[in-house]
């Protein structure tokens, strides 16, 4: 008897157990996977359901002119029939991705098993294996983690959609929902973003390229790195003729003579989107869809901006310039030098002290105040509450005019005028024309040591610019649907006066100085230029604030830990970098001149003398005693030599004053006292005079009898 027998016997009975439990489990498995699928695909999306699922709402960001700035979010572009989509882009997606697409269902037991197998001869990691279908399903469906329970469920969903859909909609589906890289999902979004062109006009050498991005967008993306696209696309070739879908011909098509769509540089306007983007959520209600929005940036003068700032910041500091139309529109914002390096926005949220820039709202508020451009003031040492100001050279001009004063940014007249009007006041017109940080209202604020943001000091320029009215800065004119349907248009805001008249245009006078023969003398383009310059302590920051043609522009320059930067003044890189991009701006613009003429109020006129006056009918005559002598009416002596209208009056020669001590003309007397008139009926004796208070004669003493007559008016004003 054989002793291995029981032993054998045991192994058999164990084998024979575990077949059959494998095969019971395996039963319950596909049982259960059977339900599952059923179930699902019982559950799922209708096709035009999924048809109009998207992902995340697609954002295209036009210049005012309609020019395409950046595209940001997901682009799905035209939704493409399975009869519209090339047959070539069909084959070449299916030979790179799915070879056994129509012969599997959903899952590729064949793909799967190869994958394992060289995996295993190969010593490395089992290498994808998603047909279509299950990409299809985990782009709609789920994420992109690679966990053992999402490959499940893929499979799951893949199999479920094989069930409801044909394999021509599955096709369909893919190829308008797939992601090709640079926010393009779907074959036509992928064209026109690459090509320029729709998906129907797609070549061979095409479809190759898009075909060859599922699977690593960003590596092979054309606009990335072209030698990798064309070297992906030349694989994807020889696979399509590998499988027979492409002649060998065909298959010799040189991808890298494909004319890609030419990539716009997004640098320096992203700082512009960030800024503007953001009103969105104020201006439009809740939406989903793709809109379009048309800002006011003018593509052509970013350019000259971001131009102007790279070519004169100095070394190792940063610089911003936001520049505005009159009505508050936003031609261009830059706001760094560099926006892949840095992205923060110097122009719309950095808090810098702007130096003597600041000087615009002390001057606005002295002129409104009562002073004008041609009033003197000192320049000389002074001391307020403890504090002396010093000029920026160290010395002191003495008595000079107030535009001078400005025009040379003279400080201790700048504290004289704070202090004259009151720092709250000066305080109260930065708030007036838009400033909106913190103000301090200690002596020193006059030179500028509140922090202020560059947009809104270019913003109260452009008040001054528009003649002292108010100005609201904006950046969107309208935002629209992809079909055209109008969500939100800019309406003008009704503009308030900020100042009078007159004060915008002695501060213009002050700034147009300031430029033709002051500190911003770097800032002339050969047309009327009105601007002022600010530098801080130690050279931290430099401005730049000005205007012309009606454009307002400012530009600031520093470091951003706010370190010292050798040689900065606002006079020089600042003022140059405004005028290189000034020269653009406004080469189309007419030439303006500036309003500078002063029409002063009534409360501010010297009078002149037919204005102190007033109306010849109105006066009395009153005698250096102090007595007043009214027409009709005789003095001490009897006589009347002032009669009524009609009357005849005694003046005799010898009344009259010698010439150079009349008070006004013989003319003017002979109307006055009516010679010439009927001295026949001599009127009947006047009433004694109504005695006055005795009146300085024009010599400053009392007259005597005979004294010649003095003339006021019956209102006198002061």
């Amino acid at each position: 008897m054989d002793d291995n027998a029981p032993r054998r016997g045991f192994f058999v009975r164990l084998i024979r157990g575990l077949f059959f439990w494998g095969a019971g489990l395996a039963l319950l498995g596909v049982l259960f996977i059977a339900l599952a699928v059923a179930y699902t695909a019982q559950n799922l999306p209708g096709y035009s359901q999924l048809q109009a699922t998207q992902n995340a709402q697609t954002i295209i960001v036009r210049a005012r002119d309609g020019t395409e700035i950046v595209e940001l979010g997901p682009s799905y572009g035209e939704w493409l029939d399975r009869r519209e989509i090339p047959q070539v882009m069909k084959d070449a997606m299916i030979s790179v991705e799915d070879r056994r697409f129509y012969s599997h269902f959903g899952v590729d037991p064949i793909g799967l098993v190869r994958a394992v197998y060289s995996a295993a001869v190969d010593d490395r990691r089992v290498s994808a294996t998603s047909t279509i279908t299950q990409q299809l399903a985990r782009n709609i469906f789920l994420n992109s983690n690679r966990s053992f329970d999402r490959k499940i469920r893929e499979a799951v969903l893949a199999v479920a959609l094989e069930t409801k859909f044909s394999k021509d909609e599955i096709l369909e589906l893919y190829l308008n929902k797939v992601y090709f890289g640079g926010g393009a999902y779907g074959v036509d979004s992928a064209s026109r973003r690459f090509f320029s062109h729709p998906a129907t006009e797609l070549s061979t050498a095409e479809a190759a390229i898009i075909a060859g991005l599922v699977k690593a967008p960003s590596r092979y993306s054309p606009t990335a790195d072209v030698d990798a696209a064309v070297g992906r696309a030349n694989v994807v070739l020889r696979l399509m003729r590998e499988q027979g879908r492409i002649s060998s011909s065909e298959a010799s098509v040189d991808p890298s003579t494909v004319k890609l769509k030419e990539e716009r540089s997004q640098n320096s306007a992203r700082y512009f989107t960030d800024w503007v983007l953001p009103q969105l959520d104020i201006l439009l209600p809740e939406t989903f869809a793709p809109i379009e929005v048309w800002t006011t940036l003018d593509v052509g003068m970013q350019r000259a901006a971001a131009a102007a700032i790279t070519a004169n910041t100095p070394p190792g500091t940063q610089g911003a310039l936001v520049s505005m139309d009159d009505d508050g529109a936003v031609l261009a914002l830059v706001g760094g030098t560099d926006y892949v390096s840095s992205n923060y926005n110097r122009a719309t949220s950095a808090l810098r002290q702007p130096g003597s820039a600041w000087k615009l709202f002390v001057y606005l508020a002295a002129l409104e105040a009562g002073y004008t451009p041609e009033d003197r003031v000192v320049d000389a040492p002074v001391t307020i509450e403890g504090w002396s100001p010093r000029n920026s050279g160290g010395g002191y001009a003495g008595e000079i005019d107030v535009r001078t004063a400005f025009a040379y940014s003279k400080n201790t007249v700048a504290a004289q005028l704070g202090n004259e009007v009151g720092f709250g006041t000066v305080a109260s017109m930065a708030r007036r024309f838009g400033i909106t940080t913190p103000i301090a209202t200690n002596p020193a604020m006059v030179l500028g040591s509140s922090e202020v943001r560059l947009l809104d000091m270019t913003r109260a320029f452009a008040s001054v610019s528009a003649g002292g009215t108010s100005v609201e800065p904006y950046g969107i004119l309208k935002v629209t649907t992809d079909d055209g349907e109008v969500l939100y248009a800019h309406e003008e805001n009704d503009a308030v006066q900020l100042v009078p008249a007159y004060v915008a245009a002695a501060i213009t006078d002050l700034l147009q100085t300031t430029v033709n023969t002051g500190t911003g003398r770097a800032a002339q383009i050969g047309r009327p230029v009105a601007g002022k310059t600010g530098t801080t302590t130690a050279n931290k920051d430099g401005w730049f604030l000005g205007f012309s043609s009606g454009i307002a522009t400012g530009v600031w320059m520093g470091r951003d830990d706010a370190k010292a930067v050798g040689g900065l003044q606002g006079g020089r890189a600042p003022a140059q970098a405004f005028a290189a991009f000034m020269r653009y701006a406004v080469k189309d613009r007419p030439i303006t001149q500036f309003q500078t003429e002063l029409q002063l109020p009534e409360w501010q006129l010297e009078p002149d003398d037919e204005y102190f006056f007033g109306d010849p009918e109105d006066y009395y005559f009153i005698d250096e005693q102090g007595n007043l002598i009214e027409p009709g009416r005789s003095d001490r002596s009897g006589r009347n030599p002032f009669p009524m209208e009609g009357e005849e009056g005694d003046f005799s020669p010898d009344d009259r004053v010698p010439e150079q001590d009349q008070a006004v003309s013989d003319d003017f007397l002979d109307r006055a006292l009516g010679r010439g008139r009927n001295r026949q009926n001599p009127p009947p004796p006047p009433p004694a005079p109504l005695p006055l208070p005795p009146q300085p004669g024009p010599g400053g003493g009392g007259g005597g009898p005979g004294s010649q007559p003095i003339l006021v008016p019956a209102n006198p004003r002061d």
